[in-house]
């Protein structure tokens, strides 16, 4: 298999459809189906579910697609640090984010960034923790911002100070006797929306403090979280980085006290592995930014 058939193959499922695909890879699409028919043949198997508007894959074709991400990316990734390499800063920085971290973080930084590197472009990815860190592993990315704890065997890191969660909630509905602090026990009948990564710890932390949670929702969605806690489906407990997402007058903070429950922001790269000189410049500016180290070069 070559890599052309690979990254046609890797188009149609990416866009969803054969139609889309040849229009990003800028072929005619009777040309593109005869190519993966061509594929199919060779492999021996079915890569795709005929008779569906969209493309659907088989179970090779699932196994042969997280094969190939994996492939292109190191093809890829390969080709632009031989390219940089000496040659200054060019090229595009490749991240992966998670949404608070993401919004938190980036804006600063990719602004600051673009005024001394201008000739810099970026590829941003948005997911959940272990989905960056997959991306990672398979050289999707070189930067990855997460709060997932990372293996330090594999990865390098940097870790930001531990971030506060707080507890969020329509104004009209507002609970806890504090104006800006809420306490575990004033969350005993309250309807709780709750990111899965926080919710064994959330759970037991409130049988400590004497009840059993109401939890209606948990979702790795933390947009999702915002808005049901504007229409009072329920209160949110979230980073709180969480403000710069979602700007709305109707919405309390409160930090969750007795006890307070935290999190942080890791940035992460491979071990091991050359970056581009574009990402090794971005890191450097992070250091600068949020722990006050320039790097000597």
């Amino acid at each position: 298999m070559e890599i052309k058939d690979m990254r046609a193959f890797y188009a149609i499922v990416e866009e969803g459809n054969i139609s889309h695909a040849a229009l990003r890879l800028d072929i005619a699409q009777p040309a593109l189906s005869r190519q993966m028919k061509r594929l199919e043949t060779a492999l021996g198997v079915q890569l795709f579910e005929r008779g569906s508007r969209r493309i659907r894959l088989t179970d090779a074709g699932r196994v042969l697609y997280s094969r190939v991400e994996h492939i292109l990316g190191m093809v890829d990734g390969t080709v632009r640090e031989i390219k940089e390499i000496g040659s200054g800063v060019a090229g595009s920085i490749r991240l992966g984010t998670i949404t608070s971290s993401g919004a938190m973080l980036l804006p600063e930084l990719i602004t600051e960034f673009h005024r001394r590197y201008p000739e810099v472009t970026y590829q941003i990815w948005e997911a959940e923790g272990a989905r960056i860190l997959e991306l990672l592993d398979n050289r999707v990315i070189e930067i990855g911002v997460t709060r997932t704890q990372v293996d330090t065997r594999i990865y390098d890191s940097l870790v930001l100070p531990n971030e506060p969660l707080v507890v969020i909630m329509n104004k009209e509905h507002e609970i806890g006797k504090k104006p800006d602090t809420i306490a575990f026990k004033e969350l005993k009948n309250a309807p709780i929306l709750i990111p899965l990564r926080w919710q064994s710890t959330f759970t037991a932390t409130c049988r400590k403090s004497g009840f059993e949670p109401d939890i209606v929702c948990v979702s790795d969605s933390i947009i999702q979280d915002l808005l049901l806690a504007k229409r009072n489906v329920g209160v949110a407990v979230l980073p709180v980085s969480s403000k710069t997402l979602l700007t709305d007058g109707n919405l309390l903070y409160k930090r969750l006290t007795e006890p307070e429950m935290s999190t942080h922001t890791v940035i992460a790269w491979l071990k091991n592995r050359t970056l581009s000189t574009s990402s090794e410049h971005f890191i450097d500016l992070f250091r600068e930014i949020y722990f006050g180290k320039v790097a000597s070069k």
